[in-house]
């Protein structure tokens, strides 16, 4: 698998965010864990990229996905399963 960079943009409290991380962390992808909640630099950043101020929103090698979406994680990661 080739080296990307991902950063999930996240908060406490939100079940899909979580969900993210534990599908990330079971195929073995390194990432950049920001919570937006205690971050409100990294919020104006997050919504800057996205254009929206729901989470998650993970950015792999500069594609952001909003929301828990292992298809285009999966296409983006070159991953098969």
């Amino acid at each position: 698998m080739a080296d990307h960079k991902v950063t999930v943009y996240r908060t406490q409290s939100c079940p899909w965010c979580h969900k993210t991380m534990e599908w990330l962390d079971a195929h073995n992808v390194p990432y950049v864990d920001i919570d937006v909640g205690e971050d409100m630099k990294a919020a104006q950043h997050m919504v800057e990229k996205s254009g929206q101020r729901g989470v998650p929103v993970v950015d792999i090698d500069g594609e952001i996905i909003v929301g828990y979406d292992v298809g285009a994680m999966k296409k983006l990661l070159d991953i098969k399963e």
